[in-house]
């Protein structure tokens, strides 16, 4: 539907090194679905993106600074992957603490590739059950998550995806679980 989203914004969270692909195709999707985005990162300016991690791939203009932003204004979390932003992201104090919030929040935070990476260091996966690309799979496990092969898998307000590849079920995944979230006020 393409007003399924409409009055909900919807955060991404992202730093240089972000996969390309993870960022575009989730954020069209909700555009697509009448939802506003804004992209926050650890710094203002621009991120560069990246292909397969090693190849540039353009920039991302950063809506605003994440210690800027609080949950209260936003109805759903997206962290795209790449090696290279969740373990920026993993570092920025502002970055960590307000995905922690998102997730304690109760709203719905989605996370694909390597994305989990800063959930793990929020604090936020012991006892929940995720999917993440297969490298950080041993870093959820020893953060208390169970981990399962699928391409997308829903704990709660939880939505995680191992891939690009999965991007399509991705989007319909979040999409749907931002559409069932009430809008905020």
């Amino acid at each position: 539907m393409p007003n399924e989203l409409q009055g909900r914004k919807i955060a991404f969270l992202a730093a240089d090194g972000v996969e390309k692909v993870e960022l575009e195709q989730p954020r069209a999707a909700v555009e697509k679905a009448g939802g506003q985005v804004e992209l926050l990162s650890v710094g203002s300016g621009e991120i560069e993106a990246r292909n397969h991690d090693l190849e540039p791939a353009g920039k991302f203009s950063v809506d605003r600074v994440v210690g800027d932003a609080s949950v209260e204004e936003f109805d759903g979390l997206v962290l795209p992957g790449g090696t290279v932003n969740p373990d920026k992201l993993r570092l920025d104090e502002s970055a960590v603490a307000f995905v922690r919030d998102f997730v304690r929040s109760g709203k719905p935070v989605a996370a694909i590739c390597h994305g989990p990476w800063t959930l793990v260091e929020a604090d936020v996966v012991r006892d929940r059950t995720l999917t993440s690309y297969a490298s950080i799979r041993t870093d959820l496990r020893n953060a208390g998550a169970t981990v399962v092969d699928q391409e997308v898998c829903i704990d709660g307000n939880l939505i995680t995806s191992r891939s690009p590849k999965d991007l399509p079920a991705f989007c319909q995944a979040i999409t749907d679980q931002f559409a069932n979230t009430p809008a905020h006020t």
